[in-house]
């Protein structure tokens, strides 16, 4: 009887898990290159480095003899990253910051790398992007410099890996994972083999030594994390940080946090001396001067932040067959679907008008709960009525007509009145009609009784 063939080996994408009998160069289920590896099979730094340092007790217990102060945080000296962050670094962590180019990274990370060493941590920064020269150039004019902060301009995986072996740092920065390649991996830094084994390498270093390590990661077109997918499982918080080019505000959010929330935002602000905490944003999307026509405060949401939110609208007479509509930090299908509204059912014309709506500060809000505060400004601009400063307005808008609840609004009303406005114009007014001649009511441009027609 002849002998039994052995089954040839399989072969599995990385990537989506699809299979095939032969290796090949390109997956054919998600198109990536490079992701297709021998099912089973071990390869490069992981199946070859011995354990640096002696593990814990590793032993199996009951979760109700575990305690937090297993993974006690420590403070990364920037309170708006630690609040994102749950409360500060956990030893051990793999900190993923992903952000568009020059958005400041870079910037904020060396800030995070300087009070960490100010605070008697030893920090390593491995820029793979930079000359040690160009980081102390940025360090001179941010006043990041510190004794207990070591840089290497390093691309090198295992040079990076002797560094950590060499200083003992308690802290290690990696900007970014893009950039950094491993020797016993075939390919060129970035590609999504490479972009693996490096992360997966440093995750398991930070592992054994209960050593927190933040990654700088580079993101595409759309905005996601360049390079695999499994780099955004393997970490354990995912920190985007964004912002607008025109403007000085950033905001870092955390997609993924296995140790706190993902709803907090920190706020920052680039100056010409680096990067500024903002720990009250509230007055920085608000007009200055006397209220006019055409604008309404609104109470946004950023994560379990509430912050005041100026809504400007200017309309225009135009015989143009089609009027212009030109949106600036908010939703422009929203808008068109408030003009509709406000125009069937609260009967204020603005097809013959060209709208502009814009919010002050350069902030986005795309939020349902804006849909109000568009509303009012645009029928404000249409009807000469000014919104005092002291009211502030929070709904989403049906079709029908209705103003509908919003999420939070209780903490929405709260930070209203912590700010000091005293009315909060909501779903309590049931319609918009109604919220609208709320807002008549409070007009503080023309007060003569009949002069302005009720809506």
């Amino acid at each position: 009887m002849a002998a039994r063939k052995p089954a040839p080996p399989a072969y599995v994408c990385t990537e989506c898990g699809w299979t095939t009998a032969k290796w090949v160069g390109r997956c054919a289920e998600c198109q990536q290159w490079g992701t297709v590896q021998e099912q089973g099979a071990q390869t490069g730094i992981l199946s070859r480095v011995t354990p640096l340092a002696p593990g814990a007790d590793r032993a199996a217990r009951p979760i109700t003899q575990i305690t937090t102060t297993d993974a006690p945080r420590r403070t990364s000296g920037v309170s708006e990253f630690d609040r994102v962050l749950g409360g500060g670094i956990v030893p051990g962590a793999a900190i993923l910051l992903s952000g568009e180019p020059g958005v400041g990274k870079s910037t904020l990370l060396l800030e995070v790398a300087a009070r960490a060493a100010h605070a008697g941590r030893r920090v390593l920064y491995a820029s793979a992007e930079e000359s040690p020269a160009q980081v102390r150039l940025r360090a001179e004019r941010t006043g990041a410099l510190h004794d207990e902060l070591y840089l290497a301009s390093e691309t090198d995986l295992a040079t990076i890996l002797g560094h950590i072996d060499q200083v003992a740092p308690q802290l290690v920065i990696v900007d970014s994972v893009q950039t950094v390649s491993s020797s016993l991996i075939d390919g060129a830094a970035g590609q999504p083999s490479q972009v693996r084994e490096v992360a997966a390498t440093l995750i398991r270093i930070a592992k054994e030594r209960g050593l927190p390590i933040i990654i700088v990661g580079h993101v595409t077109k759309d905005g996601q994390v360049a390079g695999p997918r499994v780099l955004e499982h393997l970490v354990d918080v995912v920190c985007h940080f964004e912002g607008d080019r025109q403007t000085s505000l950033r905001f870092i959010r955390a997609l993924k946090n296995r140790f706190g929330p993902t709803d907090e935002v920190g706020c920052f602000e680039m100056t010409g001396d680096g990067i500024a905490e903002v720990p009250d944003p509230s007055g920085l999307f608000l007009s200055q001067g006397e209220t006019e026509p055409g604008t309404c405060v609104a109470i946004s949401l950023e994560g379990r932040r509430a912050l005041p939110v100026e809504v400007q609208a200017l309309t225009v007479n135009t015989t143009a067959p089609n009027p212009r509509r030109v949106v600036n930090g908010l939703d422009s299908s929203r808008v068109a679907m408030v003009l509709a509204i406000l125009e069937r059912r609260a009967q204020i014309k603005t097809s013959t008008l060209d709208v502009y709506v814009s919010t002050v500060g350069g902030v986005r809000f795309t939020e349902p709960a804006a849909d109000l505060a568009i509303a009012i400004a645009v029928a404000g601009s249409i009807q000469q009525i000014s919104v005092p400063r002291t009211v502030a307005v929070v709904g989403e808008l049906s079709l029908a007509g209705e103003i509908r609840p919003v999420t939070q609004s209780a903490q929405r009303r709260s930070e209203a009145s912590r700010l000091g406005y005293e009315q909060v114009v909501d779903d309590r007014s049931k319609t918009l009609r109604a919220a609208l001649n709320d807002v008549r009511a409070r007009n503080t441009s023309r007060r003569r009784e009949g002069d302005i027609p009720p809506f």
